[in-house]
């Protein structure tokens, strides 16, 4: 059961709660945004990565969802999150790097049942900088990163 405190600080308006969300103007500096515990960060950038890879395969052609399915868990999972990361690295700036660092470094308590242990920490420190750059509301740079991301995940898929 859940503490009262806690119940107190979910049940917050959410007509607020939206107001503060992906519609906002406002992003949080990059002070706030680094106040996040690592795992958070990735927890919020495993959805963004998902939806992006979503609204990427939709948009790519309008397929059956079982097929759009099976397409993108070639995407979201953490053996390729992990390549993608390899290929991103070298383009980072010092401070994407320190966030992808922290989530990477970051004990999630929990084993991966089909990627290795460096694999899911590279995966979930990726997950950690895209969460970390959604909190910004850096969609420019998010938007390039993921380009790059994508890239090196095509690149792998013609050499399979």
């Amino acid at each position: 059961m859940l503490s009262s405190d806690y119940e107190t600080k979910v049940k917050i308006n959410k007509k607020e709660l939206l107001n503060s969300t992906l519609f906002s103007s406002s992003p949080l500096t990059k002070t706030e945004a680094k106040q996040f515990s690592p795992l958070t960060l990735a927890f919020l950038g495993d959805a963004v990565y998902s939806l992006l890879v979503r609204e990427m395969l939709v948009k790519a052609a309008n397929r059956p969802t079982n097929a759009l399915h099976k397409e993108s868990i070639k995407l979201v999972n953490a053996n390729c999150q992990a390549e993608m990361i390899k290929k991103v690295l070298n383009e980072l700036t010092e401070d994407e790097e320190a966030i992808f660092k922290r989530g990477r470094n970051a004990k999630a308590g929990t084993v991966p049942k089909n990627a290795d242990l460096v694999d899911y920490r590279r995966a979930t420190g990726f997950e950690a900088l895209i969460g970390y750059l959604h909190l910004k509301k850096d969609f420019i740079r998010l938007n390039e990163i993921m380009e790059i991301a994508f890239d090196s995940a095509e690149d792998k898929k013609q050499e399979e």
